[in-house]
């Protein structure tokens, strides 16, 4: 059975909502032997991302960036779970396996910062981008519950073929 992690940092009914729709899809019926393993932001750990065959990523946008939360996760197993780094310190590209991920933001204005200071840091592991971002701005409507759906059910189908 392969095992989907779902790392998350939902302070605000908003990016809660999304989070709720990202784990229905990721239990769609139709997807089989697929175990969903999902961790606060501040209580997953390097043997979770070890012992995971993909990821899914959720956050608001805080002032431009990710959580503190979800910086925190990275910080705390970014060398165990394979990170690069370049001899400047700096975050470098991955060799190795590709697992794939998944990543959905809610922000108020914008989610730009938010998204590109995940893409950088995951950039570094032996990840590989599965699915579009899920970028949602302002209230969580049908559209973006559904889109959450899709994320979630997308990242769980790739697992289990």
């Amino acid at each position: 059975m392969k095992r989907l992690l779902v790392v998350h940092h939902s302070p605000t009914p908003s990016v809660a909502a999304l989070t709720e729709a990202v784990l229905a899809g990721t239990r769609d019926e139709a997807i089989t032997d697929v175990e969903v393993v999902v961790r606060g932001a501040l209580e997953a750990r390097a043997a979770d991302v070890l012992e995971a065959d993909g990821y899914l990523l959720g956050t608001p946008a805080n002032f431009g960036y990710m959580s503190g939360a979800l910086k925190h996760f990275f910080d705390t197993i970014f060398l165990e779970a394979g990170g690069a780094l370049a001899d400047d310190g700096a975050a470098s590209a991955a060799g190795g396996g590709r697992k794939p991920y998944g990543l959905w933001v809610h922000g108020r204005y914008d989610t730009t910062g938010a998204v590109r200071s995940v893409q950088s840091i995951v950039q570094a592991l032996p990840w590989t981008q599965a699915a579009a971002v899920l970028e949602v701005l302002g209230d969580v409507d049908d559209d973006a519950t559904a889109a959450g759906y899709q994320l979630g059910g997308t990242l769980a189908a790739l697992l289990s073929y």
